[in-house]
């Protein structure tokens, strides 16, 4: 069976700075500016529509640590918003690919761990059968993605902060190509959730 007969589309979704910036500079692991906005109707709204059509999370390792690491633990927490526990179990039950040239095996559940480029991966899973792969908020792999034009829908989250610096989710030289508006939608706080579709 051909890549196109499945239909499986590659979902990036990422939260980004209104400069641009998807990490401070001085320390792109300190996420907390994320957190006043992720926690809004519109952001988990958003990541809700994302992952229900997916059966596949695509992750780079520092991700995974960090996603697999915290998101099992909202399932049965009190007072868990029922949208984050939804995505923590599709997290925990969904089939999960990890790019990573260090890992020999992975310390998760329904997990496999490749060395491979992202595109090659990609295409290796756009050859099988299954829903959207969903690549969740792992930066270095969005960009390999958008790079190599593997990216089928675009889904993003605008944060109004300026971060005054970091690294960029968009760097010269990325194929041209128009993109499509599927949704935008706004909301408290100035969240702003914004998913394009590339036009090919």
């Amino acid at each position: 069976m051909t890549a196109q007969l499945t239909g499986r589309r590659v979902v990036t979704n990422l939260a980004l700075s209104l400069d641009g910036h998807y990490a401070a500079p001085d320390n792109p692991q300190d996420m907390s500016w994320v957190m006043p906005y992720a926690v809004s109707d519109v952001a988990r709204d958003h990541l809700t529509s994302l992952w229900e059509s997916a059966t596949t999370a695509l992750l780079g390792r520092v991700n995974a640590e960090g996603f697999l690491g915290f998101w099992p633990t909202v399932i049965g927490m009190d007072g868990a918003d029922p949208r984050d526990e939804g995505f923590a179990k599709w997290l925990v039950d969904t089939d999960k690919v990890v790019l990573s040239s260090t890992l020999d095996q992975a310390p998760w559940e329904r997990t496999t761990v490749v060395d491979k480029p992202a595109a090659e991966v990609v295409g290796d899973l756009k050859a099988t059968d299954g829903g959207d792969i969903l690549v969740l908020s792992s930066a270095s792999v969005i960009k390999a993605l958008l790079a190599a034009d593997k990216v089928d829908r675009l889904a993003l989250t605008v944060f109004p902060v300026f971060l005054g610096g970091g690294p960029r989710l968009f760097d010269d030289g990325l194929p041209a190509g128009q993109w499509s508006l599927v949704s935008h939608t706004a909301g408290e706080h100035g969240t702003l959730a914004l998913v394009y579709d590339r036009v090919r």
